[in-house]
């Protein structure tokens, strides 16, 4: 068995999102190993269900800020790596990522940790994101991530693990999702149990997302019966919300697009959708939203492009379509709208395909393998 291990992962904050969630997923897995797992970041929502699960949270305010004053936390990491015994620096983020790197290189070579990097986006190709290709080892969320660091950064195969994304079994999981809740998040969201069919867009309220692409798409379908809800929360981004909710008015939709905030219970929402989209505009580097719809036994039209070419089965668990076509998206979310009993036979189809491929446990599993290297005699520690 590996001995205990002391990980620190770093990354700008834990408000939400798919990499906070599998930081804080990770962190309550390796306590529950044994191991010692710390977290820094700015802080957010998610630090009192990390803290409460084992881990420690060092509440570094603007670590992912792009600003001079980030370099003040050179010297207290610094501090902390040499004064406490690290055996993982897991790094998350490019600005966390160039201060961790930077008080690592700080250090001699025989005091250093095992540098392990996650690549959980088609970053610019440029000097600054090439910092997330330092790595002792780099994770790669999806394998077109791994072609992407590979073509960009010219990292060979053997400094490179593809560890897909994940979904906690546990939480996404239908049986496990009492009427209640569904009831509760209903009456919070003032949406009427009147059987129309749901068409959720999780996800941050970001250019990214296609909230836009997706409000032109409902636009083509007005005509059928459906309600559709945007999750997210609005004050991190209030200037588009307002723009976005404008667009919708502006449609004669506002009353049928509801953009409702953050939601603290995902898997309930989920349960209440028919069919839940990703419109993203540019590539996912895995699309976490779009394997959790799986795992809740919902279908997924996502845009035809990065991880959901591996993620989402066009056909058999939901619908890809041409990134930025929102007469397709239309079409496939009509699909959804009037056809029940296909959307029921995708959802089982999916639940299927994302236990074989994306549960956490794998996830998991695989990081502690790429953490065991630092067992073997140290490779590569104190290496560039």
């Amino acid at each position: 068995m590996m001995r205990p291990l002391t990980v620190v992962q770093m990354l700008p904050e834990l408000e939400e999102g798919g990499v906070e969630c599998e930081t804080v997923e990770l962190a309550e897995y390796l306590v529950g190993q044994g191991h010692r797992s710390l977290v820094i970041s700015e802080g957010g929502r998610m630090v009192p269900a990390l803290v409460a699960s084992g881990s420690i949270h060092h509440t570094w305010p603007h670590i992912g800020e792009k600003s001079p004053r980030c370099l003040a936390y050179l010297v207290q990491l610094r501090r902390l790596l040499a004064e406490t015994p690290v055996d993982i620096l897991h790094l998350r983020s490019r600005l966390p990522a160039w201060i961790g790197y930077l008080a690592w290189k700080s250090l001699p070579s025989k005091k250093r940790p095992y540098l392990v990097t996650t690549f959980h986006g088609f970053h610019s190709i440029n000097a600054y994101s090439a910092i997330m290709a330092r790595g002792q080892r780099i994770i790669a969320v999806s394998q077109c991530i791994a072609e992407h660091i590979k073509t960009a950064y010219g990292v060979p195969d053997e400094r490179i693990a593809v560890i897909y994304g994940s979904y906690d079994e546990e939480s996404f999981a239908p049986e496990r999702v009492e009427a209640a809740r569904v009831d509760a998040l209903r009456r919070q969201w003032g949406l009427a149990d009147d059987g129309l069919p749901l068409i959720l867009l999780p996800g941050r309220i970001t250019r990214l997302k296609g909230h836009e692409l997706f409000i032109s798409s409902l636009a083509r379908i007005r005509d059928l019966p459906w309600l559709a809800v945007c999750t997210g929360d609005l004050g991190q981004n209030p200037r588009l919300s307002s723009e976005l909710q404008g667009l919708a008015a502006a449609a004669g939709l506002e009353t049928r697009i509801r953009f409702v905030g953050f939601c603290a219970d995902m898997p309930a929402a989920l349960k209440m959708a028919r069919v839940v989209v990703s419109s993203s505009v540019k590539p996912e580097s895995f699309g976490r939203i779009a394997v959790e719809a799986q795992a809740m036994e919902r279908p997924v039209v996502a845009t035809a492009h990065g991880g959901s070419l591996e993620t989402v089965v066009d056909g058999r668990t939901g619908w890809l379509v041409q990134p930025g076509n929102a007469e397709e998206m239309a079409q496939a979310m009509a699909r959804a709208v009037l056809d029940e009993a296909l959307c029921l036979s995708m959802g089982k189809n999916g639940r299927d395909w994302v236990g074989r491929r994306f549960s956490a446990q794998k996830l998991f599993e695989q990081t502690m393998a790429v953490y065991g290297r630092h067992g073997e005699k140290n490779l590569g520690r104190g290496k560039d």
